[in-house]
């Protein structure tokens, strides 16, 4: 660009067609932002910007993160009458949406009186990229109503949408739609099919599409090592890498974190302490906040907090929320107050107004008997307005995603689902569950209270839901908002021992397979 912008300067008077190709090329760079400078340049010698300006330089603002700049191109669209060109109101959609404004980029969708592909394709990844996967789907089913014909990166929204629900009969209908018009010739929606069966819990299907690939490029073996990661195959994704590396095949950043996943939900703590170390010294690829935290991640499972809060303050970076946070879950499973005590202060500099916070630190004050401090917490929550995030699962039945909060079962439509649940917590009973009510720190409720609140926790919500709802044998799958606790567990895994079901509960942090009374995850979780 520095050779590209000499020339430039070497015009009298350069013309929007010049200044084009300058703008699309400076949206490519490190320094997209640059080329709303050049823009300034030209409007002062009188250039007059056209349908193909706007584009290139909303996908400037888009991958600079320029909001403020994004929006004043908006209104000089508007002035020269091209906010509604086809090639500008995608670029402003993609442009919201990556500078995290969704609502401004649905607005411009709305007002498009026949939106195209594109328009479609760039709503739609806003919505994937926003956690708003009905969202998503729906528009992907408009655009099928309009009788639009999609494109792959259409594939690759819906594709994602799918993965986020968990919906795995919706996938497999839209893998079938995928190979009906081609479109699985394109190496990223096989990989978009990989990814979307791990997350949906079907590690088979997603290993099949993986073997029929005639290409693998570096995504596609990543997203395979990822997809053993996710469901606790540690082994099986170290040999894949093994497997990747024979072919010749480049790793990057997302097969090392793939890979230092895996350890770390398998316990390898030399083996991730080796794929990490080799990033830099054997590939040159310089570790990123992701391998940071799962790293950390790996050593406070392990039980290693000394090592990991040396690893913390060693870091070439400042400690972000999300480092402090993983070592504070760290301290929670293995209930080391006095350190959790000193990162609890680290996370309340940088932000003291998420729930999840206070709620760990609580637990782990009420478990140690030190009672003073969960009251401070929970007046230092009220003061400052802080609501607890509630448990969700979801669970696909017949095509239709269905939701529960924890607390649900008390509620008055819920009745057949709440007297369900309570037969069945007695058949538990009989083969020797015992809730564990003190995960319950609430000094004002007993013993049955206690046990009533657990057992209206959202994920046993889902898989009564699931039991009574579908054939015997079928497998039961549920994904949740948050991580797993101790009680539901326990209870998953006896569940799968009374009813001769499979039940697959995917929470924030991995898979857990549930059959015959025993968990994938071996309890190491």
């Amino acid at each position: 660009m520095n050779h590209a912008h000499q020339l430039f300067d070497k015009i009298t008077e350069p013309d929007i067609v010049v200044f084009n190709y300058m703008a699309r090329g400076y949206a490519r760079t490190d320094d997209p932002l640059a080329a709303l400078l050049l823009f300034v340049e030209v409007l002062w010698v009188g250039a007059c910007p056209d349908y193909y300006t706007f584009p290139s330089l909303l996908k400037a603002c888009a991958k600079g993160k320029g909001l403020e700049e994004g929006r004043q191109l908006h209104c000089f669209a508007v002035k020269y009458g091209l906010n509604d060109d086809v090639y500008v109101c995608p670029a402003l959609i993609n442009m919201y949406v990556e500078c995290g404004d969704l609502c401004s980029g649905g607005r411009v969708f709305e007002r498009i009186v026949e939106p195209c592909v594109v328009s479609y394709n760039a709503i739609i990844s806003g919505y994937v990229r926003a956690s708003e996967p009905n969202k998503a789907l729906a528009m992907f089913r408009e655009l099928q109503s309009r009788r639009i014909e999609p494109t792959y990166v259409t594939m690759l929204g819906v594709l994602s949408s799918c993965g986020l629900l968990g919906a795995l009969e919706l996938g497999k209908w839209i893998h079938g739609y995928v190979k009906e018009h081609g479109f699985d010739q394109y190496v990223k929606v096989n990989t978009a099919l990989i990814d979307m069966y791990a997350k949906c819990g079907s590690l088979d299907d997603a290993v099949c599409v993986f073997e029929c690939m005639a290409f693998r490029d570096t995504a596609a073996w990543s997203a395979m090592i990822m997809a053993y990661a996710l469901h606790g195959q540690g082994g099986r994704a170290i040999s894949l890498f093994e497997g990747m590396r024979k072919a010749r095949v480049r790793p990057d950043g997302i097969t090392f974190l793939g890979l230092i996943n895996a350890c770390n939900h398998t316990g390898l703590v030399e083996e991730g302490w080796k794929y990490y170390n080799s990033m830099r010294d054997k590939y040159g690829i310089n570790p990123g906040i992701k391998h940071y935290g799962c790293m950390l991640d790996l050593l406070g499972r392990a039980g290693r907090l000394d090592e990991a809060y040396k690893f913390i303050e060693e870091l070439p970076i400042q400690p972000t929320l999300v480092l402090w946070r993983t070592l504070l879950a760290a301290c929670s499973t293995h209930g080391n107050v006095e350190m959790a005590e000193r990162v609890i202060a680290r996370i309340f500099e940088l932000d003291d107004s998420h729930s999840g916070d206070y709620v760990i630190f609580s637990n782990m004050c009420a478990r140690a008997g030190r009672l003073k401090d969960v009251i401070r917490l929970r007046k230092l929550m009220k003061d400052k307005h802080v609501a607890k995030l509630p448990g969700c699962s979801m669970i696909e039945v017949d095509n239709m995603v269905h939701e529960f909060f924890s607390g649900d079962g008390t509620h008055i439509e819920h009745r057949e689902l709440h007297e369900a649940l309570d037969m069945l917590f007695e058949k538990l009973k009989l083969v020797g569950y015992v809730p564990e009510t003190s995960l319950v720190n609430y000094a004002d409720m007993n013993e049955e209270e206690k046990e009533v609140a657990l057992r209206y926790h959202s994920e046993k919500l889902a898989i009564a839901f699931g039991l009574i709802n579908t054939p015997p044998g079928t497998t039961i799958r549920v994904v949740k908002n948050i991580r797993v606790c101790r009680d539901c567990h326990s209870a998953a895994k006896l569940i799968s021992q009374i009813s001769g079901r499979k039940i697959i509960l995917r929470d924030v942090q991995r898979f857990h397979h549930f059959q015959i009374g025993k968990c994938s995850c071996g309890d190491y979780w």
